[in-house]
């Protein structure tokens, strides 16, 4: 299984990343790779202001191919599958009150 590092300077970036409509929980991966729908994928995932990786499995759950009509960059979203050290709860908690934010974010 493939494993991607992603560190998060500050919380607009991860606000702009995390998918909160899939079930447990994703993130958005700026790459030009190419991924297969349902490739599985390892994460390691540092917070802002952590000291350490989270690490989280997951599946490709979306695609943003290069030259999106949008001005969304390239990417994958990572759905969440494995998720043992509740990465998921620790970005929510991180978000609280972003939720209602117009900022657009990189995949809705």
């Amino acid at each position: 299984m493939e494993e991607l590092t992603l560190d998060f300077a500050d919380l607009k970036e991860l606000y702009r990343s995390y998918m909160p409509f899939f079930k447990q929980g994703g993130l958005f991966v700026r790459t030009s790779r190419h991924y297969k729908m349902g490739q599985s994928l390892a994460l390691q995932v540092t917070l802002p202001d952590a000291l350490e990786a989270i690490p989280v499995s997951g599946k490709v759950a979306w695609l943003t191919p290069q030259g999106a009509q949008n001005t969304s960059p390239a990417g994958i979203g990572v759905a969440f599958i494995d998720d043992k050290m509740n990465l998921r709860d620790k970005i929510e908690k991180l978000l609280s009150g972003t939720q209602e934010s117009a900022e657009l974010t990189f995949t809705l």
